[in-house]
């Protein structure tokens, strides 16, 4: 609970640790990861799509979130790169949402419930198609 904001068995916490420490993963992708759990949804924490690795993904919708943690200062580079990410989520049937850290630390359960409206938005988009 101290380390991640969460509680964790020790098997958890080791394999968090673990993640963490080959992917560099954010903090608040874990609390939000959990939350999500918590209300029944099955998300997967650091997925591969096949060029990087997603710091939470919904694959029954396909919808990928990043987290963002370094978003004060973007250069042009970064923003481009951002695009060209989100242009071959699109490609490949994914739609991709960017969140700030500070959000899911000071809003978590709003950004729960933000979540699964779109989760139910593509849910319906998909039986269109």
């Amino acid at each position: 609970m101290e380390t991640y904001g969460v509680e964790l068995c020790g098997r958890h916490k080791k394999r968090i640790d673990k993640l963490i420490r080959s992917n560099d993963t954010p903090i608040a992708a874990i609390q939000l990861y959990y939350a999500l759990k918590v209300i029944g949804v099955y998300p997967m924490l650091e997925w591969w799509d096949g060029k990087k690795s997603v710091d939470i993904a919904i694959s029954r919708v396909k919808l990928n979130i990043e987290i963002e943690t370094e978003y004060q200062m973007l250069t042009h580079e970064q923003a481009m790169n951002n695009l060209e990410e989100t242009m071959h989520s699109f490609q490949n049937g994914f739609t991709t949402i960017r969140i700030p850290h500070v959000v899911i630390k000071h809003y978590l359960q709003e950004t729960v419930q933000s979540i699964v409206g779109i989760i139910e938005g593509l849910k319906l988009n998909i039986k269109v198609i």
